[in-house]
């Protein structure tokens, strides 16, 4: 047989199995495609296509071979991790922390699972020592709104959950170390994530801060700028105001430069390191003062990256938070300051900035220029955010198409100051002219190119002492605090005291907290001794959120207030979110028995960092930046001697439902993947998925495609019954299967799992061919490659060619580079510089011979019959062009 693509055989099997993949007047006839060249590729006539289904259905019992390999394999705890051999290389093969909800797993979440199974099994076959653990990020808002609506206490929604995912994932044959799973909701590794916060608090790093967040009484707790859509919080549609709370802050602004130059040194998804470093927005710029008319000692405080544009100005702008929005609103505007400051109340971070109209209100104050003297409108605008810099823009408009957006929605002046530098004269009416210049008509700075004036009007601010040069970052820092009941407890509180006159040991907060008045000193934060982790969750059915932004938890008085050295205390009602847990699972993952410590040092220098970590590209700033954060702290405090926790990222694309959407329930399209396991086994379903295409492509799901792969595994299981260990290996066979195990390779290790499944059914369809004559080394080989995709189906291979033993650590094919090229070649032979014909000649074959074989064929000699050759051109292995007259 031929030996053919096994890109051109993916493509050519889609085609295939897709009944909307060619339109019905597409050119190419779908029978005709399908009668005369996919089925005979894939060896499944019209004839039989039905009944090798009803025979395949008994040759492979796959239900059977997969519980039995799933059972030894616990039984004899073929996945557990060793002991490190510091003699042999290691792989720590890491899946993004997996939560685990109450609709368990669609077809969708195995993708990335089964990437990375494939490359840990394939790295212990080539004798590395392999880390390949899971567990489950088990803290969240979903078991706590679930909570609330069936008075079902978290831990047992979540217990159930975990249960669910983890059989679910043991069906699926994945090569996990059970032995390894942790939950961020277990009670010791809540010990450790509260160890780790303290680490940060007596670093400096976790602070308390009044804050303007996003707060959602009826979910009752405070939500990131990602989960309010249009002033409604993403999960229930619920009202979201923006309210001064105070919060727990970690300072991630400190470690911004470490977390950028960090980057360099790692092997992620060009886009991703994008994302991180858009996300951190490091800005080299000049601060400007401007003072306040009116007002003596206030001064506005703007950042910008052109301070060349200084002359420019014609208004400031300030976000509706900004604490000198009430001193400079006039009484003649304060009625609409006020109507638009409370409207801006209900509209996210994320809201404000998006908008395409950017919306504002004069405050009737000004400002002073602080080069020219002249008066300058203050302005309040929603695109600005109280958050970021320093709450207040100035505005050029004929230089930032924003500021010029806004200033013609309003009537507001142009003042323009850059002109380009080639002397062109800018037609003003087309909008800001946003490149570098010379500046014009901006004082002695005038006539000088745009990094000049930068630099002279920044020296000059700061002669004056109204600014200078600074850096700043978009990135701000991380509000910790959570209201809710499901997290892990913050290890903080804080001394109460009472009026004069009352006795603190004549009271009982627990019980009359409500009637005795006392004050808690949340200036005062006291972490609780180390020796007294975890601080645990109190038990309560009381999960409701409540308009008090101090969280459910303060509604357990027993567990909130105690008492100490005669002293009464209250501890802190705030919990960690949901981050917090998946910050650092990838170190408890190496020592999750330990009572002692986080994890130990001998586990951080055998296993850190992870060497591949697989995940979905929605991840690609939130998750990866914090760990990276909580990584880097815990490397300063020598707990790590590894700078950063990954060190290769892959994301796997999403997979569709077959309508071409996102799986969701609201949507019907979701595929349970317990369905296509008992329909058709767990390895169909590894080897289709990663049969559908690349690993990081979107793709729709099509039921109705697994069964090709299905038809490839029971053809795969009854070549290696053909086995004759008499048969000879021929040449072809031979040269075949060393391209193959090269093949399927080196696709491994680039992970492109589609065209590696590709090669193999090419290699299983010739072996097929040789019907009762398949070579025991050939079906060998061909049982260790599969073993990858499809364990259970290559174990069970394995064990009827005579092995007592699973191949799980058989070392991996090897292949002979001199075998895997071809003794002859096809090219194509011209005439004119027209194709007349095609020759198979040997690879050395000179220009003679060349010639000898294209003038046997009867189109090329037709071609030169009478006439002169007068030129040859021959590229070996590449073309034959005759010149003729």
């Amino acid at each position: 047989m031929p030996y053919y693509s096994p890109v051109l055989l993916n493509m050519l099997f889609l085609l295939h199995s897709s009944k909307s993949f060619l339109p019905k007047h597409h050119s190419i006839h779908r029978s005709l495609l399908s009668r005369r060249i996919i089925r005979p590729l894939l060896h499944v006539s019209t004839e039989n296509l039905s009944s090798e289904a009803a025979a395949s259905s008994t040759a492979y019992p796959f239900k059977e071979v997969e519980k039995k390999w799933q059972e030894r394999w616990e039984k004899e705890q073929t996945f557990k991790t060793p002991e490190r051999d510091l003699s042999k290389p290691k792989k720590y093969i890491l899946d993004m922390f997996p939560y685990p909800s109450g609709a368990g797993l669609h077809v969708g979440h195995p993708e990335g699972y089964t990437a990375s199974d494939i490359m840990a099994r394939y790295y212990r076959m080539k004798g590395y020592d392999v880390l390949h653990p899971i567990g489950w990020d088990s803290f969240g808002l979903p078991a706590e709104q679930f909570a609330i609506q069936t008075g079902t206490p978290p831990a047992e929604t979540t217990k159930a959950n975990i249960k669910t995912f983890k059989r679910q994932l043991k069906m699926l044959g994945f090569s996990y170390d059970w032995d390894k799973e942790i939950a961020t909701t277990d009670v010791e590794y809540v010990k450790w994530t509260q160890w780790i916060f303290l680490q940060l608090f007596k670093k400096g790093l976790a602070t308390q801060s009044e804050v303007s967040v996003n707060w959602c009484a009826a979910l009752g707790t405070v939500l990131a700028n990602e989960e309010v859509i249009d002033g409604l919080s993403e999960r229930g549609s619920h009202p979201v105001v923006r309210l001064p709370l105070r919060q727990w802050i970690l300072k991630i602004t400190e470690y911004a430069d470490r977390l950028e130059e960090g980057l360099e040194t790692l092997d992620w998804p060009q886009g991703t390191l994008v994302s991180q470093k858009q996300w951190i927005g490091r800005s080299e710029g000049t601060n400007i003062d401007f003072e306040v008319e009116g007002i003596d000692g206030e001064k506005i405080t703007v950042f910008t990256t052109r301070p060349d544009t200084l002359y420019g100005v014609t208004y400031l702008t300030l976000a509706p938070e900004h604490p000198l929005v009430p001193q400079i609103t006039t009484p003649e505007q304060k009625s609409g300051v006020d109507e638009y400051v409370a409207a801006s109340s209900s509209k996210s971070d994320l809201d404000r900035t998006s908008q395409t109209t950017k919306t504002g209100v004069f405050t009737g104050g000004y400002a002073v220029h602080p080069l020219t003297k002249e008066k300058v409108p203050i302005w309040v605008g929603d695109y600005v955010l109280g958050g970021y810099g320093t709450g207040a823009v100035m505005a050029v408009p004929a230089h930032d198409t924003r500021d010029f957006d806004f200033a013609k929605e309003f009537d507001l002046d142009v003042k323009w100051v850059v002109a380009p530098s080639d002397g062109e004269e800018w037609d003003k009416s087309t909008g800001a002219f946003v490149e570098p210049g010379v500046s014009v008509s901006s004082g002695d700075f005038s006539g000088m190119s745009t990094d000049e004036v930068k630099k002279g009007i920044t020296e000059k601010l700061s002669e004056l002492k109204k600014g200078g040069a600074v850096t700043t970052y978009k990135l701000r820092d991380w509000v910790f605090s959570r209201q809710r009941y499901w997290g892990e407890p913050i290890p903080i509180y804080f001394p109460v005291t009472f009026p004069e006159g009352v006795d603190p040991s004549s009271v009982d907060l627990k019980v009359d907290s409500e009637e005795v008045k006392h004050t808690i000193e949340f200036n005062s934060p006291i972490p609780v001794d180390e020796d007294d982790l975890p601080l645990k969750l109190p038990i309560t059915d009381d999960f409701q959120p409540g308009d008090d932004p101090a969280g459910c938890l303060a509604r357990c008085k027993d567990w909130r207030y105690f008492q100490k050295d005669g002293k009464w205390f209250a501890r802190e009602t705030n919990t960690m979110p949901q981050w917090a847990g998946s910050c650092w699972y990838y170190f408890r993952y190496m020592d999750p028995k330990n009572s002692d410590a986080a994890f130990s040092e001998k586990s951080d220098s055998d296993w850190m960092p992870v060497d591949l970590y697989i995940g979905g590209s929605e991840h690609a700033v939130l998750h990866l930046l914090y760990a990276r954060f909580w990584h880097q702290v815990l490397f300063d405090l020598g707990v790590t001697k590894s700078p950063e926790p990954f060190q290769k990222l892959v994301h796997q694309g999403m997979i569709l439902g077959s309508d071409g959407e996102k799986m969701s329930k609201s949507r019907g399209n979701v595929v349970n993947p317990d369905d296509i396991v008992g329909d058709q086994g767990a390895d169909a379903l590894r080897m289709y998925e990663m049969f559908m295409g690349p690993l990081e492509a979107v793709k729709p799901w099509q039921t109705s495609q697994v069964a090709g792969v299905v038809r490839f595994q029971q053809k795969l299981y009854k070549v290696v019954q053909s086995v004759n260990d008499q048969a000879t290996m021929s040449k072809e066979t031979e040269k075949l299967l060393h391209k193959t195990m090269k093949k399927v390779t080196e696709d491994i290790d680039a992970m492109s799992f589609n065209t590696a499944i590709s090669a193999l059914m090419v290699f299983t369809n010739h072996l097929q061919s040789l019907k009762q004559n398949v070579p025991r080394e050939a079906a060998e080989a061909l049982s260790l490659m599969v073993s990858p995709f499809g364990p259970h189906l290559g174990e069970e291979c394995w064990s009827l060619l005579g092995h007592d033993k699973s191949l799980a650590y058989h070392p991996w094919v090897t292949f002979d580079e001199s075998k895997c090229v071809d003794d002859t070649v096809k090219m194509g032979v011209q005439v004119n510089g027209k194709k007349r014909g095609e020759i198979e000649v040997g690879v050395e074959a000179g220009q003679d011979k060349a010639m000898e074989l294209a003038t046997q064929q009867e189109r090329v000699a037709n071609q030169l019959e009478g006439k002169d050759i007068k030129k040859i051109i021959y590229v070996p292995g590449r073309i034959l062009n005759i010149v003729a007259k």
